[in-house]
């Protein structure tokens, strides 16, 4: 008798993947909208690139400081009860963007970033292995691939709406003939007066989804989720234990590692997408959109490595695009010009399956009661986002590196990043065919 094969989503989770999945995209949109208010930050506020990039170690240290907390909260309450706190954190993080940009305060924008991401912390946590949950095990890497896939359509919006909406308003942004910055030799009363308008045009997109996240937020508040085996389980644990059993687990020890140098290649690779562009003499909204179309990339590629999964390894495939990156990466470095600008697109294409691949790979072989807590550290892992794109936008700052423009020799810690994915792919592949 032919076996059925088992249905990615069964029917009676369907409308909570949906809802769940909605999800991937809110906090795409919050990613990839701010990736471009580096470049815009520094310009407005007269910062250098370095002190600009701490709007990502902003962003990214919120899913450091609260992935834990998290779980331990999902633990105690319910997958819902996470998400609800989520989206209120979403909101309030967003709208606390009215007054960072009546006060003019950079560092104001970066704490409201730093709870925005809060919030963010919390939906990481508990929809990825929610969805990993909702269906059969042996479909779960390919499930969580099919919802991560609806993650970069909201990051595609967000960069959207930065190129088309934001990036072209920022008067400080204005060229001269000679392609100079006019904003740097206007008198400080008119800087003061572009800085009031140009922070406000960063500011409405925030306040903006900050109203879709409440009304998202009632929408899930009023519907009824399924009980999964996370639910049915005793509540009580001990955390030690659970420790224990993850640091004893060498693919899921090596997958946070992993996915922390992945974030860091992600973020690193989308924020200074602009900055390389700027080297080749593009405004910000030119620029963005090369980082559009690497977005419109990695969208793609990732329904193309969903597919590929049911005939390739995830392991092994994760190993092959590692391998395609590392390539691009190595052009983005090495061509100065157009070539080199289309290389560092490039990446995107192989970026794509590797977050919740290094995640399924991961959690697959974590006992049941302790996939909250090992969910969180992989979330955590995102501080790879937060610790090195400040270092490249030092190494940036530089302006020439062993005869190399600066900005295409701090590509030189993406191509590390790729490397170490390689490795784990490749560790993680070899162990698999070895049981």
């Amino acid at each position: 008798m032919k076996q059925t094969e088992k249905p990615l989503v069964p029917r009676r989770y369907l409308l909570t993947f949906i809802l769940i999945t909605s999800l991937f995209a809110l906090w795409g949109f919050a990613n990839d909208i701010t990736n471009p208010m580096v470049a815009a930050f520094q310009t407005v506020m007269e910062i250098s690139a370095a002190k600009a990039s701490l709007v990502q170690f902003a962003f990214y240290g919120g899913y450091a400081t609260m992935a834990v907390p998290a779980a331990l909260f999902i633990r105690r309450y319910s997958y819902k009860a996470g998400i609800l706190l989520g989206l209120a954190l979403y909101a309030t993080g967003a709208f606390l963007f009215i007054p960072a940009a009546a006060w003019q305060e950079f560092t104001f924008f970066c704490l409201s970033l730093y709870i925005l991401t809060f919030g963010l912390a919390f939906l990481e946590t508990t929809a990825n292995p929610f969805i990993l949950s909702l269906g059969d095990k042996e479909t779960a890497t390919r499930r969580l691939n099919m919802a991560q896939a609806f993650n970069p359509m909201g990051s595609l919006c967000g960069m959207a709406i930065a190129s088309l909406v934001v990036l072209p308003q920022l008067i400080s942004d204005r060229r001269d003939e000679a392609g100079e910055i006019i904003f740097y030799g206007l008198s400080e009363a008119e800087k003061a007066d572009i800085r009031l308008h140009d922070l406000a045009v960063i500011r409405d997109p925030y306040v903006a989804i900050g109203l879709v996240v409440l009304i998202v937020m009632v929408v899930i508040a009023l519907t009824k989720m399924p009980k999964t085996e996370s639910d049915h389980r005793p509540r009580e644990y001990r955390a030690g234990e659970t420790l224990r059993n993850l640091w004893h687990n060498p693919v899921y020890r090596e997958g946070v590692v992993a996915q922390m140098f992945y974030v860091a290649a992600q973020i690193m690779v989308w924020t200074f997408i602009i900055h390389y562009a700027d080297n080749l003499g593009m405004n910000k909204a030119t620029a963005q959109m090369y980082n559009i179309a690497a977005m419109a990339l990695f969208l793609c590629s990732r329904f193309i490595s969903t597919l590929l999964m049911k005939y390739v390894d995830s392991r092994k495939l994760l190993a092959i695009f590692g391998c395609g990156a590392a390539v691009c990466t190595l052009g983005a470095i090495g061509i100065v010009g157009m070539a080199g600008l289309y290389s560092l697109v490039g990446i995107s294409f192989f970026m794509s399956l590797m977050f919740p691949t290094i995640y399924g790979i991961a959690l697959h072989d974590v006992d049941a009661r302790d996939t909250n807590l090992g969910a969180a550290f992989l979330v955590m892992a995102i501080v790879g986002g937060a610790l090195m794109p400040p270092l490249q936008g030092m190494i940036i700052d530089m302006q020439t590196v062993m005869g190399l423009p600066a900005v295409n020799a701090s590509f030189v810690l993406p191509l590390i990043c790729f490397l170490i994915i390689i490795v784990y792919g490749y560790r993680s592949y070899q162990k698999s065919i070895s049981l």
